[in-house]
């Protein structure tokens, strides 16, 4: 028997608050366009996914582009429940992506100025009793580089540890610049079993190992020349660079560095 106070406890899931059945509908929907649009856009290569653990996981990923989220969704499959840990907004209905992620029912907020690291805590927890799939751009921001993985925030350790489950490192490449018909790659690693309390030391040694496995999976992938116009424009399109306009990146033109 459930127990009632245990239940009222129990954090939400992330999203609207819908019958679980539309909740359904909506995520295959948002998986279904996601696989569709992708691999008419490009060619998808997904190396390692027999690697992936059955059940709940922490999914740490490497970041250079916007569409990476929706590059996983194509990529991996739909059960378990894929849940992404992020933006940090104070306010998802701000922007289409943040109001589609919102939407569909994927997007775990974390609002910064809030502090509510609490009730994200709270909230991933319920991703994982759910036995869902938690995935974090572990650099926490994008980058330019296909071979750069800058230093990983502590955040995937610390969840792995804190819920015991494992922590696995996954590569996106190809998506520094997006152009028609070129491949995007995910490279699964190893899985990377968290076990013991979330102590500093714990979670800065397992940061540190998730770190170097993804340093391993994206250094023999080549950068590639910027693709036309719509290319540049597509892989700009809602890029939110720290310094608030693009770096000059590997393959850019000599005369515009986007």
């Amino acid at each position: 028997m459930t127990d009632p106070v245990a239940a009222a406890d129990r954090p939400e899931l992330p999203g609207p608050p819908i019958h679980p059945s539309r909740r359904t509908i909506r995520y295959r929907l948002a998986m279904a366009f996601a696989w569709i649009v992708v691999r008419c856009y490009a060619r998808l290569r997904v190396e390692g996914s027999e690697r992936l653990p059955a059940g709940p996981a922490v999914l740490c990923f490497s970041h250079q582009n916007w569409t990476d989220p929706f590059i996983l969704m194509a990529a991996l499959p739909a059960h378990p429940r894929l849940y992404f840990f992020g933006p940090k907004e104070e306010d998802m209905g701000v922007g289409p992506r943040n109001r589609l992620m919102s939407w569909v029912g994927t997007a775990v907020p974390y609002r910064p100025g809030k502090n509510d690291l609490l009730d994200a805590t709270r909230r991933v927890g319920a991703v994982f009793a759910a036995g869902g799939r938690l995935a974090i751009a572990g650099e926490g921001r994008i980058h330019a580089g296909e071979r750069v993985v800058l230093p990983l925030s502590e955040g995937p350790a610390f969840f792995a540890l804190r819920r015991g489950v494992p922590l696995v490192p996954i590569a996106v490449n190809g998506t520094g610049w997006l152009a028609f018909g070129r491949t995007i790659r995910i490279r699964i690693g190893e899985p990377i079993v968290a076990e013991g309390r979330p102590t500093r030391e714990r979670v800065e040694e397992l940061t540190e190992r998730a770190g170097s496995a993804l340093r391993v999976l994206v250094t023999d992938f080549p950068e590639r020349p910027a693709p036309g116009p719509v290319g540049r424009w597509l892989t700009e399109l809602f890029n939110e660079w720290p310094d608030g306009a693009p770096p000059d990146r590997p393959g850019a033109p000599p005369d515009r560095a986007t």
